[in-house]
């Protein structure tokens, strides 16, 4: 089986963020920059999403403790492991996400119809990574999973702002994908 690599990853976030970039030139009331990078001091940001991302670090170690040999575990594990982990893979990896789908989803969608719309688009845009290929027990979990982070990353763009959303999102990305690593090296 053929690795999905850093490059492809990055040629997707490159895609998410021309395809923001338009959204937002033709769609969007000027100052562009203005509405991105609205919300608390950058320094706020950077602070709250750094917290949210210790929490969920923590939170994603007791989780994975207790459903560790769960099916919508393995089954995140295995189409994840379709992904190279080698070296600083999960963060290149993760930080292109997070840049290209908030900018895509939060910065350009969210603010023309709303979160909720945008989460619901959020979940399709996940449907080939986590292989939701019928509609069973395991593909509920992780669709309402992906959706209701969605929905939080919206609010966090929302009330607090984009970039908090974006390292919220790149931190959530590197835990999963290390923990993921470690879980694929144990077998």
């Amino acid at each position: 089986m053929k690795r999905v690599g850093v490059g492809r990853q990055l040629a997707v976030c490159a895609a998410m963020s021309c395809l923001a970039l338009i959204v937002i030139a033709f769609l969007h009331k000027p100052p562009y920059a203005a509405s991105l990078l609205a919300g608390l001091p950058l320094h706020y940001q950077m602070g709250i999403g750094l917290g949210f991302g210790c929490c969920y670090w923590a939170a994603s170690q007791i989780g994975y403790r207790f459903a560790a040999n769960s099916e919508s575990t393995r089954s995140t594990i295995e189409s994840y492991s379709r992904l190279n982990l080698d070296g600083w893979n999960p963060l290149w990896i993760s930080l292109a996400a997070c840049f290209g789908e908030e900018l895509l989803f939060r910065g350009a969608l969210q603010p023309l119809i709303g979160i909720w719309i945008t989460s619901a688009l959020f979940v399709l845009a996940h449907t080939k990574a986590y292989r939701f290929n019928g509609l069973n027990k395991r593909v509920a979990i992780q669709a309402a999973g992906i959706f209701t982070v969605s929905v939080i990353f919206g609010f966090v763009a929302e009330y607090i702002g984009l970039v908090a959303a974006m390292l919220i999102h790149a931190l959530t990305d590197v835990v999963g994908l290390y923990t993921i690593k470690t879980a694929a090296r144990r077998g």
